[in-house]
């Protein structure tokens, strides 16, 4: 992939992290991200359930380009805190879905969900991010 096309693959930013997880970024505008996750073997547990630390790895990830969706290359995001419920087992693939609840100059607060491939709620999260101006 030259480097243009990956430094364009998540919503501007060029993330390797998230191409070892090839997580697909689908969504990011008004206020709103989606994401999709292909299960694998690599992102297994013992229980041949994807891992918990992927599943909180892509909702920060989609959260935060919720909360930068108004400005994807104009503000970046760092993560202050985060919650996150896991309800049932990951065995399929995934899509997340993320809203920003509320921006402002320095702070921006989002939420989201993880669904399985029938919609079945897998993992929900809320987050607080540092507003970060991105230098030019």
């Amino acid at each position: 992939m030259s480097s243009s096309n990956h430094q364009k693959k998540y919503f501007g930013l060029e993330i390797p992290y998230l191409d070892f997880l090839q997580l697909e970024p689908v969504l990011c505008e008004n206020d709103r991200a989606m994401t999709r996750l292909r299960i694998r073997s690599e992102l297994l547990n013992s229980r041949g359930h994807i891992h918990g630390g992927a599943l909180m790895s892509i909702l920060d990830f989609t959260l935060s380009a919720a909360g930068r969706a108004n400005d994807p290359l104009g503000i970046g995001m760092a993560t202050i805190d985060m919650h996150t419920s896991c309800i049932e087992p990951a065995m399929t693939d995934l899509t997340i879905e993320a809203r920003c609840i509320r921006r402002g100059a320095s702070i921006a607060f989002c939420e989201g969900e993880i669904l399985d491939t029938s919609g079945k709620l897998i993992a929900k999260a809320s987050a607080a991010f540092k507003v970060l101006k991105v230098k030019a």
